[in-house]
């Protein structure tokens, strides 16, 4: 509730304004009514240009004229606000303020040439990540792939206790209970013997679940906690969070995907059936890469830094090689969308199949392109997306893509027993994704979010049987089931019209 509020209010001043408005053409302003009417179409039309030769997705395009157009001032306003990343200045100030984090030496080229020598497409695809993030392609050492939140949860709480120099934690949400509380218990217990323990939560994906009496409670037992971008009021960049989920451990240890610190993660509590999560491990040169993920959000919103000697702390002696990885993050600050682009390219390249898991299925219209004339050259592309939903209204939208994936062959399946929050990808058996990033324009543009790719790595094999595993507990959805009537037809398109703002 207090989150609709909030959005509300934001919406607010501009709608007032624009009665307002009225009120004077209609009254006071009358005799000037026409030439006001005038100036506020030509300024729309000047909005309208901007937009045009912006490169923001096509879908978030047309929204945003088809309200300037309906409604000129609050729909300027609005856009001004929260519509453009000129409104997230204050986020990218605080980047740029922060302590910088010491260069590092990219080792990364010998591994780009024996990508390279197997697939030149694929590796001008890595490589435009690096250029686009920063994060360099990494040597594979060992990695643990978790097909649910329960099997995650005990490793964690393992790797935690051989902590002896730093943890670092960054989630959307932290909500009190027996995940949380049990990584709290480990966390303090380490901080009192002198580890450097560190948490990161962003305030509004843990509003309702995490106060900052929670976080000074935390505090005091001697646990550094920062809430990222506060919302102390609204703002534009109300819409710019963090929804990155990473614990990293002594720079040896990282673990991230899906699962955030709350006990419906672990199933320990049910909300929407049986709740299908995934994640995984790594270990060695790899977990530099999370290190420096946290520190660069960290520094942004305490005054109190990441030590240089964690960002260069040694990855731990292994002998194990295990494919390659590429760990980044997505910022809203760059001007690529990095995670879309991936997938973009991903699915041009595949020969063979393509499966994502996603929670949230509302992609732009490149991406869905992409699915598109994927299956339509022949590959074998499949979605699966949760049976119970935990928004109903999203949940309509997700179906509302179904037609136009189906009609073009892409199989999409429901996991019946619950709610599906995994985000990944795998294409071919040769390389795939895991991560944060759903397939909607909120993840893709909009939020903070860390993703990983992996290329001949053994995690992928676990992942493939696990998302066999899986579609083995799901319905399968086909053309025949979704008639589509006027009413629907009406329904779908305005849903998929306001797509990006859910």
């Amino acid at each position: 509730m207090k989150i609709v509020i909030r959005r509300a209010a934001a919406v607010l001043p501009a709608i007032v304004l624009q009665v307002l408005l009225y009120l004077l053409l209609f009254t006071w302003l009358r005799p000037w009514a026409t030439a006001i009417n005038i100036v506020l179409g030509v300024l729309a039309l000047v909005f309208v240009l901007y937009l045009v030769t912006r490169r923001d997705e096509s879908t978030y395009r047309i929204l945003w004229l088809l309200l300037i157009l309906t409604f000129p001032l609050p729909g300027a306003l609005l856009y001004l606000m929260l519509g453009n990343k000129h409104s997230m200045a204050p986020i990218r100030k605080r980047l740029e303020k922060a302590a910088p984090l010491p260069a590092e030496e990219d080792a990364s080229g010998p591994l780009y040439e024996a990508v390279e020598k197997e697939d030149r497409r694929l590796a001008q695809t890595l490589r435009m990540i690096q250029r686009d993030t920063g994060f360099p392609l990494r040597q594979g050492r060992e990695t643990e792939y978790y097909p649910l939140g329960d099997d995650m949860f005990p490793r964690m709480l393992e790797e935690l206790e051989k902590a002896e120099k730093f943890i670092f934690v960054e989630y959307l949400i932290i909500e009190n209970g027996l995940f949380w509380n049990s990584l709290t218990e480990v966390m303090a217990r380490k901080a009192a013997q002198g580890v450097d323990v560190r948490v990161m939560y962003d305030d509004l994906g843990s509003i309702s679940t995490y106060t900052r009496k929670d976080a000074e409670a935390l505090r005091k037992r001697g646990i550094r906690c920062v809430a990222f971008n506060p919302l102390l009021y609204v703002s534009g960049t109300v819409s710019c969070r963090t929804h990155r989920k990473m614990m990293i451990i002594d720079g040896k240890t990282a673990f991230s995907g899906g699962v955030n610190l709350a006990d419906e993660y672990i199933n320990h509590i049910t909300r929407f059936g049986h709740w299908k999560d995934i994640g995984f491990m790594v270990r060695g040169e790899a977990v530099r890469s999370f290190t420096r993920m946290f520190a660069r959000l960290w520094n942004a919103f305490t005054k109190d830094p990441v030590p240089e000697s964690c960002l260069t702390a040694p990855a731990g002696e292994s002998a194990v090689t295990d494919g390659l990885v590429l760990p980044y993050y997505d910022s809203p600050l760059r001007p690529e969308a990095t995670t879309n682009e991936l997938y973009i390219d991903l699915l041009a390249q595949a020969e063979q199949y393509a499966w994502f898991y996603t929670p949230y299925l509302l992609p732009g219209e490149a991406l869905l392109d992409a699915f598109v004339r994927a299956a339509q050259r022949g590959v074998d592309v499949r979605i699966i997306t949760p049976g119970i939903p935990d928004k109903k209204i999203v949940y309509r939208m997700t179906r509302s893509f179904y037609p136009v994936l189906l009609e073009a062959g892409v199989k999409i399946y429901e996991y019946t027993p619950g709610f599906l929050h995994a985000k990944a990808c795998l294409v071919d058996d040769k390389v795939g994704a895991v991560g944060t990033v759903n397939l909607d324009y909120r993840s893709l543009f909009l939020q903070f979010e860390n993703n990983t790719v992996f290329y001949h790595s053994s995690l992928l094999r676990a992942l493939k049987a696990d998302y066999l595993d899986t579609q083995a507990k799901s319905r399968q959805r086909k053309p025949e089931d979704l008639r589509v009537t006027f009413g629907k037809w009406l329904v779908d398109g305005f849903l998929r019209l306001i797509a990006p703002l859910c």
